[in-house]
């Protein structure tokens, strides 16, 4: 998976990291995303296309500091500044640690986890990384824990193998020499698992078919019937070899493939050479059971060397130094850079040239990069041949799919703080702002009141009223207790959202108004489609 380490987390006061709200675009029909041959793809839709970032309302008013997914996951982990985690997704083989909600658990009704709800978590503790494999996920605690749940076949969840881990276990380990190491991020591939750990090691478990675990063999051999199958690893193993005495300091999977970077900017590969995703440049595409350097980015000159990483499903992409972006392996379905057309090594963009690229992303199909501009601002570049669920955020005036770099001008003048690529699905987290109030919201209708739920008076073009930006209901200013003298610039909650962030959003189940001193009910009239702030 491409791992999304967290984003810079800048303190805005001695105790808070940096924030933003979550915006998705893409598929949210989790059941059915990636199926479109099975039975459950002929079933009648039970979510959206977004063809354009939207906010998500359920987490409107909950402060985001990171956002979870991969190329190869229809789910999402979010972390909060509080350190717990809200998920929503498809929920089959328990990815979500939660059987009994059923096979999706919605983006609007997502789960909240916190550290405390799970065996061995400190009262202190928070969450700070996750990580989506295909069919399980990984939990970061800020004390250097990993919970995992999901799909543990091949023991991708670091535990004894099963068919799955129904709710969220605490891994045990990962030691060396006798030492528990404190894990600080993760990544997740298809049936395979990658933690990092303060000091620097890197610890594999899960498949090692195709070598992801960097142990030196795949484990294979002939069962009944000539079968074969490959060793599952429960336990976390150290990725030696070329590793040895170096200090990672960052992670990512593909699919089936490893990819890890140390503190002086060298590029370290292993796993499932497909294609060349590892761009190692030899042309041979054999498996690499062992952590091999990538001679792009080995030095000398130090400003050659890579500042990020990230993967998608059958390829790499580095930043260096230079805030260049430079890709290698299957990015595509047709031409250049296709299966057969493969980026044997890396190749930077023409397109992104003169962009310094600051972080990237890397979905099913779809790529994403981040460019910091001379005034300090955040252009959003999307790409990606065959994305057909709105995943690249275009709009839906334009192409859902889009071979060459392109800036998704939906997203201009909002501070993106990260974007998270997922299979059918970008997720994002953005500063709050007056521009980012305009996106529209998902879900979009919610049959709220056109009168104030407190007075149960007619709004009209009263210049004093305020409008949820979570939930739509309105409110005179002179109702709210305590009253307000004004309209208050920024972003506005009501208080029954204020009290319960994160709380259900029920499509049509609005704030019903009080009843008149006649004691009937007034109605709305239809749905509430004001702005969200008049003034």
């Amino acid at each position: 998976m491409a791992t999304e380490q967290p984003p810079a987390r800048a303190a805005t006061s001695e105790t808070e990291p940096q924030w933003g709200r979550v915006l998705l675009c893409g598929g949210t029909d989790w059941a059915k995303l990636g199926r479109k041959g099975s039975k459950k793809a002929q079933d009648e839709s039970q979510g959206p296309d977004l063809l354009e970032p939207h906010i998500l309302r359920s987490l409107g008013n909950v402060k985001a500091v990171s956002v979870h997914t991969s190329h190869s996951a229809c789910h999402c982990v979010v972390i909060d500044v509080d350190g717990a985690a809200w998920l929503f997704g498809r929920n089959e083989r328990a990815v979500l640690g939660a059987p009994a909600l059923g096979e999706v658990i919605s983006e609007s009704s997502p789960l909240k986890v916190t550290p405390q709800s799970l065996n061995g978590a400190a009262e202190h503790t928070k969450f700070v990384h996750a990580a989506c494999g295909r069919s399980h996920t990984l939990l970061v605690g800020s004390e250097g824990q990993v919970w995992s749940c999901g799909a543990n076949n091949m023991g991708q969840c670091g535990h004894s193998v099963s068919n799955e881990v129904t709710k969220f276990k605490l891994i045990d380990g990962p030691t060396h020499a006798g030492n528990q190491e404190k894990v600080i991020t993760a990544a997740a591939g298809l049936n395979f698992s990658l933690v990092l750990t303060e000091s620097g090691k890197v610890f594999a478990f899960g498949s090692a078919e195709k070598g992801q675990l960097g142990n030196g063999v795949t484990g294979e051999h002939i069962v009944t019937g000539g079968k074969l199958v490959y060793d599952a690893e429960p336990e976390p193993l150290l990725v030696r070899g070329a590793l040895d005495g170096k200090r990672i300091v960052q992670i990512a999977c593909g699919q089936q493939h490893s990819v890890a970077l140390d503190s002086e900017g060298v590029v370290y590969v292993w796993g499932c050479n497909g294609y060349g995703r590892m761009g190692l440049g030899t042309g041979l595409q054999n498996d690499v059971l062992l952590p091999k350097v990538v001679p792009s980015f080995s030095g000398p000159n130090p400003a050659t060397t890579a500042k990020a990483i990230t993967t998608g499903p059958t390829n790499t992409v580095v930043i260096d130094q230079q805030n260049m972006y430079w890709m290698a392996g299957k990015w595509k379905n047709t031409g250049d850079g296709s299966a057969g057309q493969p980026y044997s090594s890396f190749r930077y963009f023409q397109e992104m040239m003169g962009c310094n690229v600051i972080a990237a992303s890397c979905g099913g199909v779809t790529h994403w990069a981040l460019v910091k501009e001379e005034d300090g601002s955040i252009m959003t570049i999307a790409f990606g041949q065959g994305a057909s669920n709105g995943e690249l955020g275009l709009g839906p005036d334009e192409p859902k799919s889009a071979t060459k770099p392109t800036q998704n001008k939906l997203l201009a003048g909002i501070q993106i703080l990260q974007v998270a690529a997922g299979q059918n699905t970008t997720f994002f987290i953005a500063k709050p702002s007056e521009k980012l109030s305009d996106l529209p919201r998902h879900p979009f209708e919610m049959e709220a009141p056109e009168l104030c739920v407190v007075c149960n008076q007619d709004t009209g073009d009263d210049p004093n009223l305020l409008v949820c930006e979570r939930c739509d209901n309105p409110y005179h200013i002179g109702c709210l207790d305590p009253p307000l003298d004004a309209v208050p610039d920024g972003e506005w909650f009501c208080p029954d959202c204020e009290e319960e962030p994160g709380a259900p959003i029920v499509v049509g189940a609005g704030k019903k108004p009080k009843k008149s001193a006649s004691g009937h009910k007034r109605k709305a009239s239809g749905s509430f489609s004001a702005p969200k702030r008049r003034k």
